[in-house]
């Protein structure tokens, strides 16, 4: 990884700069493929691919990396890193962002289990993009009041062959 900075006091300024960006990425995913538009989700954690559909038969696919899930009920959010449910090829990203926690000297960034808001769970998944140079975050709701936040990288996009 990257030095990206070297005081503590610049963190928030760093995180919401990597808001703008995991923002803009994904406006960019939208009007490109329609990023928020897919009627259904599936991540396989075997070879680390997130398969989007659209009504119209079109697929995305792309390499992801899971970052943490937050319970919506008591507003925890859990990295992936310590995770017990996640592989250990889809950690990756997190663990990065655990690295860059130390090495800035913040709790927030290596305690395995925060108290936050689902937005601060969006500003983590953005700093974890931005720190491993991901393509774009997402969020997919895993189960009532449990949402996955996720990093993608280099997506494909493929149409359903339609016959003769």
């Amino acid at each position: 990884m990257v030095k990206l900075f070297h005081r503590e006091k610049n963190l928030d300024a760093f995180i919401a700069a990597s808001v703008d960006e995991a923002q803009i990425a994904n406006m960019l995913h939208n009007a490109n493929w329609r990023l928020g538009d897919e009627k259904s989700w599936h991540l396989d954690q075997n070879n680390g691919q997130l398969l989007l559909t659209f009504d119209d038969g079109t697929f995305a696919l792309a390499p992801a990396q899971i970052i943490g899930t937050f319970h919506h009920k008591d507003h925890s959010f859990m990295w992936a890193w310590d995770h017990p449910s996640v592989l250990p090829a889809l950690k990756r990203n997190a663990t990065t962002v655990k690295e860059f926690g130390k090495e800035q000297k913040t709790k927030e960034l290596v305690k395995a289990n925060i108290h936050c808001t689902e937005q601060r769970a969006w500003e983590l998944t953005a700093l974890a993009m931005r720190l491993n140079q991901a393509k774009g975050a997402y969020r997919v709701e895993v189960k009532p009041g449990v949402s996955l936040f996720l990093n993608f990288g280099e997506v494909q996009i493929a149409h359903e062959a339609k016959s003769i």
